[in-house]
């Protein structure tokens, strides 16, 4: 079942293998990486995560939802998202985002994680979504608050960097906090 989530300014939809060349667009700029355990990367590691999140697109049952963020005016590739169902007996998920550094400050990303939130307590039927960022990130931060999810600490040394360890802070949002 291919995926289409529609919002106001922007559409989230199946990755195809051309998407690779986008991905590379900001996988490749330090202001987009710095707080990720990827990048910079090849036009190969482009290639191989286009073809990893197709590939999930095609599992059954599906647990990676996998999307490519584009603008819907211009159906411009601009970032990609993804829902990960972490446990479906306890109806578990996570959410996560990157996008092109030029489009940062424009509302993308929140409207972006709306409807993969949307799409997890809607069709998907999940209970709890989480989501973490690196503590210094203040702009994902401000996003996560902004879709009503609540801090809930911090977890030490989660994720290896170039530079070391990195800490991240967990966010999270019940069905029963959602308001879409």
């Amino acid at each position: 079942m291919s995926i289409l989530l529609t919002g106001d300014r922007v559409l989230l939809r199946e990755f195809v293998p051309d998407d690779w060349r986008a991905v590379h667009a900001y996988d490749t700029l330090p202001e987009v990486y710095r707080f990720q355990p990827w990048g910079p990367n090849t036009p190969e590691k482009a290639r191989a995560y286009v073809d990893t999140v197709i590939a999930a697109s095609r599992a059954e049952p599906r647990d990676r939802y996998g999307l490519a963020i584009v603008l819907k005016a211009t159906g411009v590739f601009i970032g990609a998202c993804e829902l990960k169902i972490k446990d479906r007996r306890f109806r578990a998920g996570e959410i996560g985002y990157v996008l092109h550094s030029r489009h940062w400050g424009h509302g993308y990303a929140t409207e972006a994680a709306r409807l993969l939130l949307a799409f997890g307590f809607g069709p998907q039927g999940l209970h709890r979504i989480q989501a973490t960022c690196h503590p210094q990130n203040t702009a994902s931060s401000r996003v996560l608050q902004r879709l009503g999810m609540q801090y809930e600490g911090r977890m030490r040394e989660t994720m290896l960097l170039r530079d070391g360890w990195r800490d991240s802070d967990l966010y999270s949002i019940l069905d029963a906090e959602w308001a879409p």
